[in-house]
C-alpha cells in the first residue's frame, strides 16, 4: 500500500512539474530547417574560414521565416528583385525577403570572433 501511494504521489509530482514547465514557455521553442556557412572574407568573396576570421551566415525559409518577416512590418521601400509582388523587410542585421515564385527566406549572422551580429545575405 505504501509503494501505491508513493508511486502516486511521484506521478503527480512529475505531472504537476510538467504543467509548470508548459506554463512558463508561453512562446514555445519550434524546429526549423534552413542552411548555414562558416566563412571569412565577404558574403560576396566568402573564402574558407581562418584563426583570424570566421564568420555565420545563416538562411531559413519557408514557414518559420514567413512568421520572422510578419513579425518585422513595414516593408522596406525597395526590394532586391524589383519582382512584381516582391517584398523585403530589414531591422539592423536581419534581412527578411518574400518573392511570389520562391517564398519567404531571411538571412542573418554572427562574426564568431566577437559575436556581434553582421549582415547574412547581400541583394
Amino acid at each position: 500500500m505504501k509503494n501505491t501511494v508513493a508511486i502516486l504521489g511521484a506521478t503527480a509530482l512529475v505531472s504537476l512539474a510538467y504543467a509548470a514547465e508548459q506554463v512558463h514557455r508561453p512562446a514555445p521553442y519550434r524546429p526549423f530547417k534552413g542552411e548555414y556557412t562558416i566563412y571569412s572574407g565577404d558574403l560576396d568573396d566568402q573564402q574558407a574560414p581562418t584563426k583570424e576570421d570566421r564568420k555565420l551566415s545563416f538562411i531559413i525559409e519557408g514557414q518559420p521565416a514567413k512568421e520572422i518577416f510578419n513579425a518585422m512590418p513595414p516593408d522596406d521601400k525597395q526590394t532586391c528583385s524589383g519582382k512584381k509582388g516582391a517584398r523585403s523587410r530589414s531591422k539592423e542585421k536581419v534581412w527578411c525577403t518574400f518573392d511570389p515564385a520562391d517564398g519567404y527566406t531571411c538571412y542573418f549572422g554572427f562574426d564568431l570572433r566577437t559575436g556581434k551580429s553582421i549582415v547574412g545575405g547581400i541583394c
